[in-house]
């Protein structure tokens, strides 16, 4: 984990949670709820209500072909933290191969966001998963998420047990949307820079290189960084950019599916 503050920045409910689990499990903490929970009145919150709807809530697709969906994703993001993730999930959902010609078209409307034979509801409930991974692929790539021994078991096993969902005393109540609160809303960072970053504007290169080609980053980038940033605006930023990639990918497929319908 680059960032000291996802190791040890948290407030004490998250601590003890972190203790209890990793006692219960005898397996450290991975790094996705780390992240999602730091901070999460920024984040996280509205982050994870979006995530337990998408993965586990009502849905055209089964919880195996949501998962292969956020496979998937993660391949074409070049994550491999998060590709490995899914693919051990997909064993404990259910794996939904042969695929169904239904997911073969949404796999590819989400590749090339140009029009398929499916029906509408796959396509957003597609697009809802989508918009979850494109998110934590980037942060993952950006912050050099690891699974140590122990974690992909235990880790899969209790999403898919508890259905992507924490206890409110983790993460307080979400309000408002994932939009606003990482672009718009008051954070250490102004609403211009996470704006600009999420438009890959944004500290030279770094916020275009998170939302075009997170898998490229390093810890030196990260370290370079350091010099002239606190770890709470690198988080913001980094966000703010990846954030920002996935709502794009989702404006533009909306844009698609509007089309079509009025074709």
């Amino acid at each position: 984990m680059r960032l000291g503050v996802l190791d040890h920045g948290h407030h004490l409910p998250a601590r003890l949670f972190f203790r209890l689990a990793s006692a219960a499990s005898r397996v450290p903490m991975s790094d996705v709820p780390k992240t999602l929970l730091y901070r999460p009145e920024f984040f996280g919150a509205v982050f994870l209500d979006l995530s337990a709807d998408a993965m586990r809530g009502p849905s055209f697709w089964t919880a195996g072909e949501r998962e292969y969906l956020a496979q998937q994703t993660a391949e074409r993001l070049q994550c491999p933290y998060c590709a490995v993730t899914h693919a051990e999930l997909v064993k404990i959902a259910g794996d939904p191969t042969p695929l169904r010609q239904e997911l073969v078209a949404a796999l590819d409307f989400l590749s090339n966001l140009e029009p398929v034979d499916a029906p509408r509801e796959a396509l957003t409930d597609a697009l809802k998963v989508s918009l979850i991974w494109q998110v934590v692929n980037r942060l993952a790539n950006a912050f050099g998420f690891e699974l140590l021994p122990g974690q992909l078991e235990s880790g899969t096993r209790s999403l898919h047990r508890f259905g992507y969902r924490f206890p409110r005393l983790l993460t307080g109540t979400a309000t408002g949307s994932l939009r606003h609160n990482v672009l718009e809303a008051p954070a250490v960072t102004p609403p211009a820079l996470r704006q600009a970053a999420a438009a890959g504007d944004a500290w030279g290169s770094y916020a275009a290189t998170v939302r075009t080609a997170s898998y490229r980053l390093t810890d030196d980038d990260i370290a370079r960084l350091r010099h002239d940033h606190t770890e709470d605006e690198i988080f913001e930023v980094t966000v703010a950019a990846a954030v920002g990639a996935a709502l794009d990918h989702h404006d533009q497929a909306r844009k698609v599916l509007g089309d079509r319908l009025s074709s």
